[in-house]
């Protein structure tokens, strides 16, 4: 039944066939069951363990590296090699990719938990009504008609319509569903609200929420996957997870590596066509397999095989720092996305405020001796912590607020009235609460007024343990008096009172609404003497002022405080004592800003980025609160920036459009209108970064480019996140924003290191080729080259320092490619450069080396038909380990010169010295110890085809290395310094998108 909250209890249970004295019958049961289905959240199909597996691998750089090493097996074997060397090579390949795959496993394995973990908040038993008798049933077994009984801590097992008040008032908490801060209050009135959302259900109770205050019977009207947890359960069904903007970037340029490398080696394959029949290959079929080896050599020197594992210890490195910074990354992707977001769908509640109601404003009587003044007063502190001061209406300090008359009995009545607890959480290291937000507020506004009689009062108190001064005053409130009657609030009193007697007097201390208290109230409470005087007409009047100014303008939660004297002979309080009263003052509550949020937003504004305030509460509330923070400090009205859920609704989709570019706030929303508003801000090509906390918060976590879940939020909101926030502080997403923005320049640092390496490699194989020289590399000296060499100064990259204005430039393009434009011509100079180097290292030994033969030019390209003709040089020169170790260190050595390169894209070496990164230069440090080893120790020689290098040698290698730093330092000048140095190369089209949308990000 779609729309049991706007008909009546009798219309409900006509339409279910149901009598609420008798409940269904058996007949009824097996009817609705059969009509409506099974009340419980089915699980979901998994992917099989291989299927996941084989999924890591549909990616074209990995499918191209697979081949690879399947053919360079093969080709060993038809070689003949049987050695280690013939295994190692697809080995290392393989073990790598095969770690890449067991992370990407793992992590859609976490992200399946969230649907797992919504089961948990589906109730395991029911009080039901059948055949009129009331029987505990597995909340499984409830049907659509069920009348079903719940009391205080029961949690709903079904979405269910109010029939039957069984207790004065009937409150639940709703947070996990809607977001809202306080517990709701249900009635049996049907809703008349047009397109109502869950706020304005009263008269529903909703599956997986908890009944707070009451007792109530009511009839099931939604089961399984038609209630609103199973409305979210298909909606995160729905949700695919998005792509990153970093894994988009590496994937197009893998599609368009792997078009150039197979251009390349079907070029260098061509071009040597001619050389097949050479008799020194023995044959054409030979001579094919040979140049097919050649160009095998080539992929694998193309492919940057060690990009994944760089780029994933590089993202492990800033969550370790974020981490830190209290920031909690589930999905390590998304410590990148992070630096691109655009957007920020803020939680109102425990985010941008404290989540503590905390007690701000106190208005009382000061004296009527020519008018009625009245005095306000200030209250610091924003947590539960009884730590704050009271300030008068100048700003001054009130160093003994409880020598006040009216202050010292607001604390009296504070700590009287009350039912909640206040205590200090020793592993937690904070004060927490049980109870209502409201009645804790006032405990904790007692604690600061402190206690009378004492000159050392407050700092005294400073003096105990936290877990004493929990409720220090307040129990000695309750010392001193005994409670004898409690009238407990009503929907139509609007207040409580507890009777308390002290001394051979007895006195009833009353709070609640307002309006209700002052109605009742006849006498007045004065602050300068503690007189008490008649209630007139003109001081109403000023207080009723200072109530809607506390609850209009300032929208603050205000409560009233009376008291009065009652006879000695009273056991029990009734509402008819209720009158007569004498009002002690007003109290104005809010859950209060955090103290960082304002300048966090300042600096969102600072770096392009836009914050959209989302919450659950209503608009007035929000739109206060957004005024403290600064949210809406750039905006002269609020006009097309503050919007509720259902006037958004209502909008054209061409107005729709502009309000989305527009809003600050977004208001009385519920679970459906958060994962809209992600989808239709991605849809404007935002990136967009969400915070939740509830149930209700995770399809939109899960749709969000990155879902930021709150550390005292639910497991399922935890599961559908890419982070947590182990404080729940915005001003963290904002450090986590800078840190993302650093993560991501320094990995574009290292992928461009890695890329004009390769590319150097390539050239180096595609000379040689050309050239007709015999091979500079082999194979597995290629692979060691991109493992380790390549590897650790990569990963060192990572850790170059944030810039000091990382946080004042706009948020990157999102199609911004990481190697584009002038850039992309740097490294191709570079990546030539090293190519040329490393094959003039090779010729260099066979012309010019006094250890070498000193053959002339043309022998070294005829080097293939040796054996055909008379030499004066024995051919096994040419298989002398020597020229491609020479190649190989100078490979080495001028790989490591542009590491160094690295430490800034446009800053010169002079600027930012080696020294700026520490890291960085152990890691070139290990990586020529590395290299000498394999040089110098013998079995290691062998593996990798290499030889011990002369000084003369080592001479060579750094002539022919150092000047990439020359290069280098030559093509920053002119980016530093020629702002029309831009070369438009684009590895993609650009997306095409309507001009409207196209907007720099």
């Amino acid at each position: 039944m779609e729309d049991a909250y706007a008909r009546s209890a009798t219309e409900v249970l006509d339409f279910f066939g149901v009598d609420p004295k008798r409940g269904l019958s058996e007949t009824q049961v097996s009817q609705h069951a059969r009509l409506y289905g099974q009340n419980v959240l089915p699980e979901e199909k998994r992917a099989s363990f291989w299927k996941l597996v084989l999924k890591q691998f549909d990616d074209l750089l990995v499918k191209i590296l697979i081949v690879a090493a399947i053919v360079s097996f093969v080709l060993a074997l038809i070689n003949g090699d049987t050695g280690l060397t013939a295994f190692l090579e697809p080995s290392v390949i393989l073990t790598i990719l095969a770690a890449n795959a067991a992370v990407g496993v793992i992590t859609e394995t976490n992200a399946e938990k969230a649907l797992e973990e919504l089961r948990a908040y589906q109730a395991d038993n029911a009080t039901v009504l059948r055949n009129g008798c009331f029987s505990i049933l597995p909340a499984t077994e409830l049907v659509p008609g069920d009348i079903v009984e719940v009391a205080v801590g029961c949690k709903i097992p079904a979405d269910m319509r109010m029939i039957e008040m069984l207790s004065n008032q009937f409150r639940v908490d709703q947070a996990i569903l809607t977001g809202e801060s306080c517990s709701v209050e249900k009635d049996l009135e049907s809703t008349t609200a047009t397109n109502a959302v869950y706020q304005d259900k009263t008269n529903i109770l909703f599956s997986g929420t908890v009944v707070v205050a009451g007792r109530a019977r009511a009839v099931v009207v939604r089961v399984g996957t038609q209630t609103a947890m199973g409305g979210i359960r298909d909606s995160m069904l729905q949700t695919e997870d998005e792509v990153t903007p970093l894994k988009k970037k590496l994937d197009e340029f893998g599609t368009f590596l792997a078009k150039v490398i197979a251009g390349i080696c079907v070029l260098v394959w061509i071009v040597n066509i001619g050389h097949f029949r050479d008799p020194a290959h023995g044959g054409f079929l030979r001579g094919a397999i040979h140049y097919f080896k050649i160009a095998v050599a080539l992929a694998v020197a193309a492919i940057p095989e060690g990009l994944p594992a760089v780029v994933t210890t590089c993202l492990a490195l800033g969550t370790k720092r974020m981490a830190r910074l209290n920031a909690i990354v589930r999905s390590l992707p998304s410590v990148e996305t992070l630096g691109c977001t655009t957007v920020i769908c803020s939680d109102k509640t425990g985010t941008l405020t404290t989540n503590m109601m905390s007690a701000s404003k106190v208005c009382v009587l000061h004296t009527v001796q020519h008018i009625p003044v009245i005095s306000e007063y200030s209250v610091s502190g924003t947590t539960f912590a009884p730590e704050g001061t009271i300030f008068d209406s100048t700003g001054n300090q009130l160093e003994f607020p409880a020598q006040l008359p009216c202050l010292l009995h607001i604390a009296m009545a504070s700590a009287l009235c009350n039912e909640s607890v206040l205590q200090y959480n020793p592993d937690k290291g904070s004060y927490e609460k049980i109870g209502e937000s409201t009645e804790v507020a006032l405990r904790v506004l007692a604690e600061k007024i402190g206690l009378p009689g004492y000159d050392s009062m407050p700092s005294s108190l400073n003096l105990l343990s936290k877990h004493e001064r929990a409720s220090y005053c307040n129990h000695y409130w309750e010392n001193q008096f005994k409670k004898i009657s409690v009238a407990d609030f009503t929907r139509d009193r609007k207040m409580m009172s507890v009777l308390c007697s002290r001394s051979q007097l007895q006195i009833m201390f009353c709070k609640g609404a307002p309006e209700s208290i002052i109605s009742r109230c006849t006498n007045i409470l004065c602050n300068d003497d503690g007189s008490t005087i008649p209630l007139t007409a003109n001081i109403r009047a000023e207080l009723e002022s200072r109530f809607h100014s506390f609850a209009g303008k300032e929208t603050l939660r205000c409560l009233a405080l009376a008291f009065k004297r009652m006879p000695m002979d009273v056991p029990t309080l009734s509402h008819n004592d209720e009158k007569d009263l004498t009002f002690i003052g007003l109290v104005g509550m809010l859950d209060p800003p955090r103290e960082e949020v304002k300048n966090a937003m300042l600096s969102c504004m600072t770096a392009g980025i836009r914050v959209i305030v989302v919450t659950g509460d209503n608009k007035s509330t929000a739109e206060s609160l957004c005024r403290k923070i600064g949210a809406f400090d750039h905006f002269v009205d609020l006009a097309g920036h503050s919007y509720t859920a259902t006037e958004f609704e209502e909008l054209p989709a061409l107005q729709k459009t502009i309000a989305l570019q527009r809003m600050a706030l977004f208001t009385r929303v519920e679970p459906s209108h958060k994962r809209m508003l992600v989808e239709a801000l991605q849809h404007q090509n935002e990136v967009v970064a969400m915070t939740g906390d509830g149930v209700n918060d995770a399809p939109a976590l899960k749709k969000a480019d990155i879902g930021i879940a709150m550390g005292s939020g639910t497991a399922v909101a935890k599961s559908a996140s890419d982070m947590v926030l182990a404080d729940d502080n915005f001003a963290t997403i904002v450090a986590a924003v800078a840190e993302g923005r650093a993560i991501y320049n320094n990995t574009k640092q290292f992928i461009r290191y890695m890329i004009s390496s390769n590319i150097g490699e390539v050239v180096c194989i595609f000379v040689a080729a050309v050239l007709g020289i015999p091979d500079t590399l082999a194979p597995v000296q290629l692979l060691w080259v991109n493992l380790v060499t390549d590897g650790l100064p990569a990963t060192a990259i990572g850790f170059n320092k944030q810039d000091s204005d990382v946080m004042k430039a706009k948020p990157r393009k999102v199609n911004e490619a990481v190697v584009t434009g002038w850039l992309f011509f740097r490294y191709l100079v570079i990546g030539a450069y090293v190519g040329l180097a490393t094959v003039a290292g090779f010729i260099w030994w066979f012309l010019y080396s006094d250890t070498g033969p000193k053959l002339p030019y043309m022998e070294l390209i005829n080097s293939d038909t040796c054996g055909m003709r008379e030499t004066t040089y024995p051919c096994s020169i040419f298989s002398d380990r020597h020229p491609s170790t020479v190649s190989m260190t100078v490979l080495v050595v001028v790989e490591m010169f542009n590491a160094l390169n690295n430490l800034s894209e446009n800053q010169s070496l002079l600027v930012i010295p080696p020294w700026s990164n520490l890291w960085l230069v152990g890691s070139i440090i290990i990586t020529m110890i590395l290299h000498v080893l394999i040089l110098y120790v013998h079995p290691l020689s062998v593996l990798f085809s290499v030889t011990p290098l002369s000084w003369a040698e080592w001479t060579v290698v750094l002539y022919l290395s150092f000047p990439v730093i020359i290069i280098d330092e030559v093509l920053k000048f002119f980016s530093r310094n020629s702002s029309g140095v831009r070369l438009n190369f684009h590895l993609r089209r650009r997306d095409r998108l309507p001009r409207k949308e196209l907007r720099d990000k």
